[in-house]
């Protein structure tokens, strides 16, 4: 799977790299004059994301879901089949571009996720009489004594039991600075000792605390789709014929079919 993750990526940083290099090669050469020359250059970086957007339809059909790339691809299309040639570059930059800009969203958000879940704790240290004793955190429940290292996370939510604790809870509520927590005050999960060793005494098990709580909203955020994806999804029945017909109004209404190209270009669901 991540092998795939980074095929991808380079496929679309390939051609994001194509269609602006493309695009600006022949807007430099249209400028000097050869602007056949131009067209063909914009003709040949467009046909990549064409042939992109053709293999996303493909698997999408293969999964049976329905999608808006296809006023994408008729866009494309219908730009280089009536000689637009800078409007099928520049929608395939649009397209280029915001493929990009996905998969950058995704690394960050994977990265994200893989230090949340690198500051879960394993372990916890768990008083038995006298000893303290190392456990594992589904070990724990409601009322054991545990303590808490300087560095450590706080395993579950919990009270201090000792005279005093300081915390860095900023990666539960962004406060940088850590705050001090007197004893019989609430210490919750996911926060860090910022001082010396303390006691507490759990009140809830590690699979319901507050960070095992934040970890599977997150875990479920990243599976799920934003809610425009979504959206777009549940539409895309409808929005499709509905912009085909536009476009095919506005060719018969105007003999000319530049005016429905227009249309498709102003549908075409930019990522």
């Amino acid at each position: 799977m991540p092998s795939v993750r980074a095929s991808r990526r380079a496929t679309n940083l390939l051609l994001l790299s194509v269609s602006a290099t493309g695009l600006i090669g022949g807007i430099a050469v249209r400028m000097s004059g050869e602007s056949k020359w131009a067209g063909w250059i914009w003709f040949i970086s467009s046909a990549p994301v064409l042939l992109a957007v053709v293999v996303g339809i493909g698997r999408a059909v293969l999964r049976r879901e329905a999608g808006i790339d296809l006023i994408a691809l008729l866009s494309i299309g219908g730009a280089m089949a009536l000689g637009e040639y800078l409007t099928g570059a520049v929608i395939g930059l649009m397209l280029a571009s915001g493929r990009s800009l996905e998969d950058f969203a995704e690394e960050r958000a994977r990265r994200e996720m893989s230090a949340l879940l690198g500051r879960a704790p394993r372990t916890a240290n768990r008083y038995s009489g006298a000893e303290i004793v190392q456990v594992p955190l589904n070990n724990i429940r409601p009322g054991d004594r545990l303590l808490v290292r300087a560095g450590e996370a706080v395993p579950t939510d919990g009270v201090v039991s000792s005279t005093t604790a300081v915390l860095d809870e900023s990666a539960l509520t962004g406060e940088p600075l850590p705050v001090r927590r007197n004893s019989g005050e609430g210490a919750r999960s996911g926060a860090v000792n910022a001082a010396t060793p303390f006691d507490m005494i759990a009140t809830s098990a590690a699979a319901d605390s507050t960070f095992a709580g934040i970890v599977r909203l997150v875990e479920a955020a990243h599976q799920s789709k934003a809610p425009a994806a979504r959206l777009a999804d549940r539409y895309a029945l409808l929005f499709v014929p509905v912009s085909l017909a536009v476009a095919a109004a506005a060719w018969i209404i105007a003999g000319d079919p530049i005016r429905g190209l227009a249309v498709l270009v102003v549908a075409t669901p930019c990522p």
